[in-house]
């Protein structure tokens, strides 16, 4: 059994409204790459950075959505820390209670281009760094601009233009979205009635 010390964790923090195929990707990739024990898609309870800016789904629907995205990818699981912390969520915090909780272990934070190049206005960006290694995930064959300031890790992955903005206008217009999400998510999704798609079925 893998000791707590010896632990690889790569956090993959996040909206996920709805969680979608390029997710997956992304934490399959970047785990296979940096050998890796676990990547946690860890569900963000209030992401400050969009409060106010949208209707955002729970924080429930969209972890349960999560965990049904993963319940077949190895290595790979759902993170809650955030919405059981409650309020606003910030990587600094979560990555304090990783530390806390797996003594020792390496910690990873995962980031996509957009989000690496606005490091800098995050919240207490000092621990972030303090705390994990940074990971920044690159489309093949483009290496984007980062911060000089902070020490990174490219990971290259296919990138999948999906977006979850895109998903849920797909739901509200009733275009198709196969191979976007995974049947599970979609399952969810029609079950609890999210982005519409109760209206859809009737």
């Amino acid at each position: 059994m893998t000791s707590t010390a010896s632990l690889r964790i790569g956090l993959f923090g996040g909206t996920f409204d709805p969680p979608h195929v390029g997710h997956l990707v992304t934490a399959v990739n970047v785990r296979h790459a940096l050998n890796l024990d676990i990547v946690i898609l860890m569900v963000a309870n209030d992401p400050w950075q969009k409060s106010g800016a949208r209707d955002v789904t729970t924080a429930e629907d969209r972890f349960a959505m999560v965990e049904a995205a993963v319940s077949v990818v190895d290595g790979v699981i759902a993170g809650r820390d955030e919405i059981d912390r409650g309020g606003p969520s910030y990587t600094a915090d979560t990555l304090m209670a990783l530390a806390e909780k797996h003594p020792g272990a390496e910690l990873f934070t995962i980031v996509g281009d957009d989000a690496a190049a606005g490091l800098t206005s995050w919240t207490r960006v000092d621990q972030v760094v303090q705390y994990s290694q940074l990971v920044v995930v690159d489309r093949p064959g483009v290496a984007v601009s980062l911060p000089q300031e902070f020490n990174w890790l490219r990971v290259e992955s296919p990138r999948l233009e999906v977006s979850s903005t895109d998903l849920r206008s797909r739901f509200s217009d009733g275009r198709p979205l196969d191979y976007l999400v995974t049947e599970p998510v979609l399952h969810v999704i029609e079950q609890r009635g999210l982005y519409g798609s109760a209206a859809r079925m009737n």
